[in-house]
């Protein structure tokens, strides 16, 4: 089957309404499993907050600040981030042979920023239960996915976000309705950022917890864990390896596509992910800024500390220059269990960045990184393309990627 006849397949058959879902051809099941998250008081939208091991508490109010600003918007992005139900109660899919019927080898996938459907990585799950026999988790990042209300993926509310963006900013570029529902939120408080992805830090965490503790009906307790990651899950999945929880990575090997820069390296203003006023919100605050809104904001300057290691992980991969050497020490301590494919025309996520991030100036870091360009017209956003015309060799470039992501984490 090729890619494209596998991509129109998967998605048909995805977007059934059942639980289990069986792909008679190849013995494989896609799983649907629940899961609510324990970690959604950390985000936006409370007045106090307590860090329980530090015995720390904290008054916020991010939200009243942004008041007069929010009251443009419709009602679906006036919800504090802490009440938002699709956020915290939401399923995630899993791709698994059907036998045995509890897995002993895990593969966590991760996805790109502001992403809504799952259809792009069905082939690529599909693909890495194949080769490597092992069960894929394609877990939503927190805001992501199905973890969002379903007014902030349709046109017509988002389109007239978009026009109040537009109003607001008149120089403002790339706002569309496929990235307004995030980029208002991120431009108004880019601390979101933060606390969304450590909600999703900690939801992967309580999801190896219960697997560790024999609660998972369809892994094995015992089972080993490795990571797939595109774009900005790549970002995550490199502070799940360099912050370690509970050591449930040290023998974890991750594979990263497009992506593994810091953020100031990367480039997301784009119609489908972040616009200009968004983007520049968010680089001001981490990169520009950060020393100065940590003396503002005590919550997150308490997690950037060193108190917390995700929170010293976070932070190492901000900035290029700063925390470099730590960050290159851990990289160098972590760099037989990574592997990377850059993709030369990427123009959000620069093979040269990625080539810089995880091997270093002098390329001394050992992390193996390959840059690939593939024959035909592709982008960050859609790297293998659904078109007739380029069928055969879509389809050698995805079997030529994927061939290395398996021969790693095989």
């Amino acid at each position: 089957m090729t890619y494209r006849d596998s991509f129109n397949t998967l998605r048909t058959q995805f977007d059934l309404p059942a639980m289990t879902i069986h792909l008679k051809e190849n013995d494989i099941e896609i799983h649907r499993c629940t899961f609510r998250s324990a970690n959604s008081l950390m985000l936006p939208g409370a007045a106090k907050y307590r860090c329980e091991e530090h015995g720390k508490e904290f008054c916020e109010d991010l939200e009243s600040r942004i008041h007069g600003r929010v009251q443009s918007y419709p009602n679906a992005l006036k919800h504090g981030d802490i009440d938002i139900l699709e956020n915290k109660e939401f399923t995630y899919s899993l791709f698994k042979k059907a036998e045995p019927a509890r897995s002993k080898k895990v593969i966590l996938l991760f996805h790109g920023l502001n992403e809504h459907s799952w259809h792009k990585y069905l082939p690529w799950a599909k693909i890495l239960v194949e080769r490597t026999g092992k069960t894929v988790v394609l877990f939503p990042i927190a805001f992501h996915m199905n973890r969002i209300p379903a007014e902030w993926g349709q046109s017509r509310p988002m389109n007239a976000v978009s026009c109040i963006r537009r109003g607001q900013s008149p120089v403002i570029v790339n706002s569309s309705f496929a990235n307004a529902a995030i980029s208002a939120r991120i431009e108004m408080i880019p601390q979101r950022f933060f606390w969304s992805g450590l909600q999703t830090f900690e939801d992967v965490v309580d999801l190896i917890d219960g697997i560790k503790k024999g609660e998972h009906p369809l892994i094995d307790p015992d089972a080993s864990i490795d990571v797939f990651a595109y774009s900005i899950g790549s970002f995550l999945s490199e502070i799940l390896m360099m912050a370690n929880p509970h050591e449930y990575f040290s023998e974890s090997k991750l594979f990263i596509f497009c992506g593994g820069p810091t953020l100031d390296r990367m480039s997301p203003n784009s119609k489908f992910i972040l616009d200009s006023d968004a983007t520049i919100a968010l680089y001001s605050f981490y990169t520009e800024r950060l020393e100065a809104e940590l003396r503002l904001d005590r919550r997150i300057a308490h997690y950037f500390s060193g108190a917390h290691p995700v929170g010293g992980a976070f932070s190492m991969l901000l900035s290029y220059q700063k925390n470099k050497e730590m960050r290159e020490q851990r990289f160098r301590e972590l760099q037989n269990q990574l592997r990377a494919v850059a993709l030369k025309k990427d123009d959000v996520i620069p093979a040269n960045e990625v080539l810089n991030t995880l091997k270093g100036d002098y390329r001394d870091i050992g992390v193996t990184v390959d840059v690939m360009d593939f024959p035909y017209l592709y982008t960050h956003i859609n790297p293998f393309p659904d078109e007739v015309a380029l069928e055969k060799l879509v389809d050698d470039s995805f079997n030529e990627v994927f061939e290395r992501v398996a021969e790693h984490l095989a």
